[in-house]
Protein backbone atom coordinates (compact mmCIF):
# COMPACT_ATOMS: atom_id res chain seq x y z
CA UNK A 1 0.00 0.00 0.00
CA UNK A 2 2.91 2.34 0.79
CA UNK A 3 4.25 1.84 -2.72
CA UNK A 4 0.84 2.56 -4.21
CA UNK A 5 0.62 5.77 -2.19
CA UNK A 6 4.09 6.80 -3.35
CA UNK A 7 2.98 6.28 -6.96
CA UNK A 8 -0.12 8.41 -6.36
CA UNK A 9 2.02 11.19 -4.88
CA UNK A 10 4.40 11.13 -7.86
CA UNK A 11 1.47 11.20 -10.31
CA UNK A 12 -0.22 14.08 -8.48
CA UNK A 13 2.97 16.15 -8.60
CA UNK A 14 3.66 15.25 -12.23
CA UNK A 15 0.21 16.45 -13.26
CA UNK A 16 0.51 19.73 -11.35
CA UNK A 17 4.18 20.61 -12.02
CA UNK A 18 3.79 22.37 -15.41
CA UNK A 19 1.16 24.81 -14.13
CA UNK A 20 3.05 25.45 -10.88
CA UNK A 21 5.94 26.96 -12.83
CA UNK A 22 3.63 29.69 -14.18
CA UNK A 23 2.87 31.05 -10.69
CA UNK A 24 4.86 34.20 -9.76
CA UNK A 25 6.42 32.88 -6.58
CA UNK A 26 7.83 29.76 -5.02
CA UNK A 27 5.43 26.81 -5.01
CA UNK A 28 6.39 24.14 -2.49
CA UNK A 29 4.72 20.79 -1.91
CA UNK A 30 5.45 19.24 1.48
CA UNK A 31 4.89 15.72 2.74
CA UNK A 32 3.08 16.49 6.01
CA UNK A 33 3.82 13.33 8.05
CA UNK A 34 7.52 13.46 7.12
CA UNK A 35 7.76 17.28 7.12
CA UNK A 36 9.87 17.12 3.94
CA UNK A 37 9.74 18.86 0.57
CA UNK A 38 8.72 16.61 -2.31
CA UNK A 39 8.53 19.32 -4.98
CA UNK A 40 9.41 22.98 -5.55
CA UNK A 41 8.76 25.07 -8.64
CA UNK A 42 11.68 26.17 -10.81
CA UNK A 43 11.30 29.78 -9.61
CA UNK A 44 11.60 28.70 -5.98
CA UNK A 45 14.63 26.50 -6.59
CA UNK A 46 16.34 29.33 -8.44
CA UNK A 47 15.58 31.78 -5.61
CA UNK A 48 17.03 29.43 -2.99
CA UNK A 49 19.88 28.29 -5.23
CA UNK A 50 18.97 24.64 -4.78
CA UNK A 51 17.25 21.73 -6.54
CA UNK A 52 14.36 19.41 -5.77
CA UNK A 53 16.88 16.58 -5.32
CA UNK A 54 18.83 18.56 -2.74
CA UNK A 55 15.64 19.58 -0.96
CA UNK A 56 14.55 15.96 -0.65
CA UNK A 57 17.97 15.04 0.74
CA UNK A 58 17.71 17.81 3.36
CA UNK A 59 14.61 16.22 4.86
CA UNK A 60 13.15 18.15 7.78
CA UNK A 61 16.33 20.31 7.95
CA UNK A 62 14.85 22.28 5.04
CA UNK A 63 12.78 24.34 7.46
CA UNK A 64 15.63 25.57 9.64
CA UNK A 65 17.99 26.11 6.72
CA UNK A 66 15.84 28.59 4.80
CA UNK A 67 13.32 30.04 7.27
CA UNK A 68 13.69 32.21 10.35
CA UNK A 69 12.60 29.99 13.28
CA UNK A 70 11.47 33.05 15.25
CA UNK A 71 8.50 33.42 12.88
CA UNK A 72 7.32 29.85 13.43
CA UNK A 73 5.59 30.59 16.74
CA UNK A 74 3.08 32.68 14.80
CA UNK A 75 2.27 30.49 11.83
CA UNK A 76 2.87 26.89 12.92
CA UNK A 77 -0.19 26.77 15.24
CA UNK A 78 -2.32 28.17 12.41
CA UNK A 79 -1.09 25.49 10.02
CA UNK A 80 -1.65 22.71 12.56
CA UNK A 81 -5.16 24.00 13.16
CA UNK A 82 -5.93 23.96 9.45
CA UNK A 83 -4.62 20.41 9.10
CA UNK A 84 -6.65 19.18 12.07
CA UNK A 85 -9.83 20.66 10.57
CA UNK A 86 -9.00 18.93 7.27
CA UNK A 87 -11.10 21.32 5.21
CA UNK A 88 -10.78 21.59 1.41
CA UNK A 89 -11.82 25.24 1.41
CA UNK A 90 -9.47 26.49 4.13
CA UNK A 91 -6.28 28.40 3.37
CA UNK A 92 -3.85 29.84 5.89
CA UNK A 93 -1.73 32.89 5.04
CA UNK A 94 1.19 34.31 6.99
CA UNK A 95 4.41 36.31 6.76
CA UNK A 96 7.82 34.66 7.08
CA UNK A 97 11.48 35.52 6.59
CA UNK A 98 13.47 33.53 4.04
CA UNK A 99 17.07 33.44 2.88
CA UNK A 100 19.10 31.18 0.60
CA UNK A 101 22.11 30.99 2.95
CA UNK A 102 23.45 32.47 6.19
CA UNK A 103 25.50 35.09 4.35
CA UNK A 104 22.38 36.73 2.92
CA UNK A 105 19.93 38.99 4.80
CA UNK A 106 16.41 37.76 5.57
CA UNK A 107 13.75 38.62 3.00
CA UNK A 108 10.04 38.85 3.78
CA UNK A 109 7.54 36.61 1.98
CA UNK A 110 3.80 36.23 2.25
CA UNK A 111 2.88 32.55 2.11
CA UNK A 112 -0.44 30.81 1.60
CA UNK A 113 -0.92 27.13 2.34
CA UNK A 114 -3.67 24.56 1.90
CA UNK A 115 -4.12 20.79 1.77
CA UNK A 116 -3.08 19.37 -1.60
CA UNK A 117 -3.57 15.62 -1.19
CA UNK A 118 -4.90 13.12 1.37
CA UNK A 119 -3.87 9.57 2.20
CA UNK A 120 -6.01 6.43 1.93
CA UNK A 121 -7.68 7.24 5.25
CA UNK A 122 -8.62 10.75 4.15
CA UNK A 123 -6.00 12.47 6.32
CA UNK A 124 -3.83 15.35 5.00
CA UNK A 125 -0.77 13.93 3.25
CA UNK A 126 0.57 16.78 1.12
CA UNK A 127 0.19 20.52 1.53
CA UNK A 128 0.95 23.13 -1.11
CA UNK A 129 2.55 26.46 -0.29
CA UNK A 130 2.78 29.55 -2.49
CA UNK A 131 5.39 32.01 -1.21
CA UNK A 132 5.68 35.45 -2.81
CA UNK A 133 8.43 37.95 -1.93
CA UNK A 134 7.41 41.35 -0.59
CA UNK A 135 9.12 44.46 -1.90
CA UNK A 136 11.72 45.46 0.70
CA UNK A 137 10.53 49.06 0.42
CA UNK A 138 6.91 48.24 1.22
CA UNK A 139 5.64 49.92 4.37
CA UNK A 140 4.34 46.57 5.61
CA UNK A 141 7.91 45.37 6.09
CA UNK A 142 8.77 48.06 8.63
CA UNK A 143 5.49 47.48 10.46
CA UNK A 144 5.89 43.69 10.58
CA UNK A 145 9.49 43.89 11.78
CA UNK A 146 8.52 46.33 14.54
CA UNK A 147 5.65 44.15 15.73
CA UNK A 148 7.75 40.97 15.69
CA UNK A 149 10.52 42.65 17.64
CA UNK A 150 8.06 43.88 20.24
CA UNK A 151 6.53 40.41 20.53
CA UNK A 152 9.96 38.80 20.90
CA UNK A 153 10.83 41.30 23.61
CA UNK A 154 7.66 40.36 25.48
CA UNK A 155 8.36 36.63 25.16
CA UNK A 156 11.73 37.22 26.81
CA UNK A 157 9.85 38.42 29.90
CA UNK A 158 7.74 35.36 30.85
CA UNK A 159 7.34 36.71 34.38
CA UNK A 160 4.80 39.17 32.99
CA UNK A 161 2.59 36.26 31.95
CA UNK A 162 3.16 34.22 35.11
CA UNK A 163 2.09 37.24 37.18
CA UNK A 164 -1.45 36.89 35.83
CA UNK A 165 -3.96 34.61 37.51
CA UNK A 166 -6.10 32.17 35.53
CA UNK A 167 -9.06 34.56 35.81
CA UNK A 168 -6.95 37.52 34.69
CA UNK A 169 -5.82 35.58 31.61
CA UNK A 170 -9.46 34.88 30.77
CA UNK A 171 -10.32 38.54 31.08
CA UNK A 172 -7.22 39.62 29.17
CA UNK A 173 -8.31 37.42 26.26
CA UNK A 174 -11.73 39.07 26.24
CA UNK A 175 -10.19 42.54 26.60
CA UNK A 176 -8.05 41.84 23.54
CA UNK A 177 -11.27 41.07 21.67
CA UNK A 178 -12.41 44.60 22.60
CA UNK A 179 -15.29 43.42 24.77
CA UNK A 180 -16.73 45.84 27.31
CA UNK A 181 -16.60 45.29 31.05
CA UNK A 182 -20.34 44.71 31.03
CA UNK A 183 -20.06 42.04 28.30
CA UNK A 184 -17.13 40.33 30.05
CA UNK A 185 -19.03 40.28 33.33
CA UNK A 186 -22.04 38.63 31.72
CA UNK A 187 -19.87 36.04 29.98
CA UNK A 188 -17.92 35.11 33.12
CA UNK A 189 -20.84 35.56 35.55
CA UNK A 190 -19.11 38.22 37.62
CA UNK A 191 -20.03 41.82 38.32
CA UNK A 192 -19.02 44.69 36.08
CA UNK A 193 -17.19 46.34 38.98
CA UNK A 194 -15.16 43.15 39.50
CA UNK A 195 -14.22 43.16 35.83
CA UNK A 196 -13.13 46.80 36.03
CA UNK A 197 -10.91 45.96 38.99
CA UNK A 198 -9.37 43.06 37.07
CA UNK A 199 -8.80 45.30 34.06
CA UNK A 200 -6.89 47.83 36.14
CA UNK A 201 -4.77 45.11 37.72
CA UNK A 202 -4.03 43.46 34.38
CA UNK A 203 -2.92 46.70 32.77
CA UNK A 204 -0.65 47.42 35.71
CA UNK A 205 0.90 43.93 35.71
CA UNK A 206 1.70 43.83 31.99
CA UNK A 207 2.48 47.53 31.65
CA UNK A 208 -0.19 48.19 29.02
CA UNK A 209 -1.46 51.72 28.51
CA UNK A 210 -3.93 51.22 25.68
CA UNK A 211 -5.92 48.63 23.74
CA UNK A 212 -3.19 48.14 21.14
CA UNK A 213 -0.68 47.14 23.82
CA UNK A 214 -3.22 44.76 25.38
CA UNK A 215 -3.79 43.04 22.04
CA UNK A 216 -0.07 42.92 21.37
CA UNK A 217 0.62 41.24 24.71
CA UNK A 218 -2.21 38.74 24.27
CA UNK A 219 -0.97 37.79 20.79
CA UNK A 220 2.65 37.50 21.93
CA UNK A 221 1.65 34.84 24.45
CA UNK A 222 -1.09 33.23 22.31
CA UNK A 223 -3.83 34.24 24.74
CA UNK A 224 -6.14 35.39 21.98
Amino acid sequence: MAQTLAIRIAQKIKEAAPSLNTIPGAVIIVNIPESTVVHMSAWGCSRLNTSVKELKEMGANYHTRFFNPEDAADYVPKILGMLSRNNDEETVSFFQQVRANVEEPWEWYVTSIKIFMRDDEGLPLLCINVATPIDAGHYFITKIERMLQENLTMRKSPQLLSALSKREKQILSLMAQDKTSHAIGRELFISEDTVKTHRRNIKKKIGANNHYEIVQFAQAFNIV
